[in-house]
């Protein structure tokens, strides 16, 4: 007996996204490692390929899950186009540090060509590269629990916007960015160029800037977030800010 086509189609479609939002993947992991070895010119460059091949096994397992458990968001995050609700501010911030940290690639990369001083040892290198994971798995389970983790900051009133309080949200208002800001930091310290900091330390602060934008929109406009920033005071470090 032939299976139902029309029970069949939903399966079909969730397959379709899927393999859609790998190939998206497979783009930005090529995109990555052209950045690197272009503009290091060079193949036998150990870290790259290390943050390269771990890049593509921890983007594509977040497209996974997401994509299985909350494609709205996936979509409105693959797409990067602002939609209604999105500040002007935030479409401005987002773009430049989004070239701040492709920036950082690419000055690591002619970093590694022509050999510029100082030199970070090994050992730093591999240290940085464990916190550049933590960082990324603090972005993996904030995003696990904050289902309207979007690129752009807006009420999503048309999903049903609540306030996150769970997983990393029971510390800090906005633990996304706290892994966005040690990813930007200590990626550059780990492919080995202190002078990526740069354009890494100008993406870490912009996320800053963004962060307290964004926590004063969400106090404004979303419903129970006031009272949820009185019970966890801190935005980004415990006891600190």
């Amino acid at each position: 007996m032939s299976a139902d086509p029309i029970v069949n189609q939903p399966r079909a479609r969730k397959v379709g996204r899927l393999l859609k939002r790998l190939a998206q993947v497979l783009v930005a992991v090529a995109a990555l490692a052209a950045m690197l070895f272009l503009s290091s010119w060079r193949l036998d460059w150990v870290m790259a390929w290390v943050y390269v091949g771990t890049f593509a096994v921890v983007l594509t397992a977040m497209t996974v899950y997401q994509e299985l458990g909350n494609p709205e968001l996936v979509e409105e995050r693959s797409e990067f186009k602002p939609r209604e609700g999105v500040q002007t501010w935030d479409v401005i911030l987002s773009a430049v540090v989004r070239v701040s940290l492709l920036a950082s690639y690419v000055v690591a990369g002619l970093d590694v060509r022509f050999g510029w001083k100082p030199e970070i040892p090994p050992a730093v290198q591999i240290a940085a590269f464990a916190f550049g994971l933590l960082g990324a798995g603090l972005i993996a389970w904030a995003m696990a629990a904050n289902r309207y983790a979007a690129v752009y900051a807006r009420i999503q009133q048309e999903r049903g916007h609540v306030v996150a309080t769970t997983g990393p949200y029971r510390f800090v208002r906005h633990p996304f960015y706290v892994g966005t800001i040690t990813f930007a930091l200590m990626i550059s310290l780990a492919l080995g160029s202190p002078w990526a900091l740069i354009s890494g330390g100008l993406a870490a602060l912009l996320f800053i800037v963004k962060t307290a934008a964004e926590d004063h929109m969400l106090q404004a406009g979303l419903p129970g977030y006031a009272e949820y920033a009185q019970r966890t005071r801190y935005r980004l470090l415990p006891g600190v800010w």
